[in-house]
């Protein structure tokens, strides 16, 4: 592998299959797998067990950190301050795992591997419920990541030099270096908490959630490697191969219907509108959702991206927007997707 350079590069654009995909809805669904397997990168999920309130506020925890992540990838010319931002918030995770291993959020390599399951993330997603990439796709694909990843001012020393050499880094990472860990476990036996402005009973939230949960976690385990899904203690057979796939196919077909104002987030529509000239290049970024915001005695914790408090005059133009854009009233949905690589 051959150290690249650390210059910085343009951000991605509208023609990139990046934005086409990443913003997409259909990558929640592989929540419980980037979620675990970002958890059993040693280092990362050190820093988790020890720094996170994951388990605390999940849903609320997700929904924000989405928005920056999603900046890197769909804020043009401001991407790398996103980026910086998003490096900002990982400069106080540190420690010492129980083993008496020393991590650190910033090390390269760790840093590495949190953006490749997001890599990847994009890959399975477009595979299994997008109708699939050609090789030249996966390639094109390798090629923004690299760029994307330019946008966080990191070390480009662990980047694979192609896409034949990541998948090898990924193979290997899988069989040699996650582990089962605590974080992951977590992931795994998650339960999602009632926020507190939802109106419905605890166990009514809770026996909605659970099979939701339970869908994630199977589908997690049919996009495993095997070297994970053995370490993993989880069971897969033809049979769940051809009900995933099948699953998936259906996705992609009623997802022919979504209107793009709901399929893709709101970071990536409001992309896609200043690319067109629709709304200034130099609109305010839009930010999660109040709600979102982490619990009151930790906003002041570097380690949190806090949501900006919209004025009620904001707050108002965005249900007016919000209502029209659900009726219909947007632009037809050619303009909003690149072509597809040859």
């Amino acid at each position: 592998m051959t150290a690249r350079s650390t210059t910085t590069s343009t951000p991605l654009g509208p023609d990139s299959l990046t934005w086409k995909y990443f913003g997409d809805l259909r990558t929640g669904m592989l929540g419980v797998w980037i979620g675990a397997i970002q958890n059993m990168y040693p280092e990362l999920g050190a820093g988790v067990e020890d720094h996170s309130i994951l388990l605390r506020e999940p849903l609320q925890r997700v929904a924000r950190s989405v928005y920056p992540i999603m900046g890197v990838v769909y804020d043009g010319d401001r991407a790398a301050r996103t980026g910086a931002q998003i490096r900002g918030y990982h400069e106080s995770i540190k420690g010492t795992d129980a083993a008496g291993r020393r991590y650190h959020a910033l090390n390269p390599e760790t840093f590495y591997w949190a953006h490749a399951t997001f890599f990847m993330l994009i890959i399975k997603t477009a595979e299994y419920f997008c109708g699939g990439l050609t090789e030249a796709e996966k390639r094109q694909l390798f090629d923004e990541h690299v760029q994307w990843y330019r946008m966080y001012g990191m070390s480009m020393r662990p980047v694979p030099d192609s896409w034949e050499d990541f998948c090898e880094y990924w193979d290997r990472t899988c069989a040699d270096e996650l582990e089962i860990n605590k974080a992951t476990l977590d992931i795994f036996s998650i339960r999602i908490p009632k926020p507190w402005f939802v109106l419905m009973p605890t166990g009514v939230w809770d026996q909605m959630f659970r099979p939701l949960v339970g869908a994630q976690r199977w589908i997690a385990a049919g996009l495993f490697d095997p070297a994970l899904r053995e370490k993993a203690g989880m069971r897969w057979t033809p049979s769940d191969e051809v009900i995933l796939r099948l699953f998936g196919k259906a996705v992609e077909i009623a997802f022919l219907a979504v209107p793009d104002e709901i399929r893709l987030h709101p970071r990536a529509v409001a992309a896609y509108k200043r690319a067109e000239g629709r709304i200034p290049a130099d609109a305010p970024l839009v930010e999660a959702p109040a709600f979102t915001a982490p619990p009151r005695d930790r906003r002041t914790l570097p380690v949190h991206y806090v949501p900006r408090q919209k004025s009620l005059i904001e707050r108002a133009g965005s249900l007016v927007h919000t209502t029209f854009s659900l009726a219909g009233l947007r632009p037809a949905r050619a303009s909003w997707k690149p072509e597809r690589a040859a």
